[in-house]
């Protein structure tokens, strides 16, 4: 479900939505969600001081309270 949440929001964002993967490495009290852009687009998911990508761990923090997991959002570049 993160995942997708994750997916969503990112395509939403960039100019590319054909380059947005999305990456989930699971453990047993944690997940490690990689977000893949466009070079173009890493500033957009970003954001000016970062507050687009605190805004979308924001989101994704309140999604994992179901799951009991704590999940990690990376932005990769």
């Amino acid at each position: 479900m993160e995942k997708d949440l994750i997916e969503y929001i990112a395509k939403s964002l960039v100019e590319d939505p054909s380059s947005v993967k999305v990456n989930a490495v699971d453990g047993e009290k944690s997940m490690i969600l990689e977000l893949e852009v466009a070079p173009d687009d890493i500033g957009k998911v970003i954001g000016k001081h970062g507050r687009i990508a605190k805004a979308i761990r924001t989101l994704l923090q309140a999604a994992a309270m179901k799951s009991e997991k704590h999940v990690v959002l990376e932005i990769l570049d």
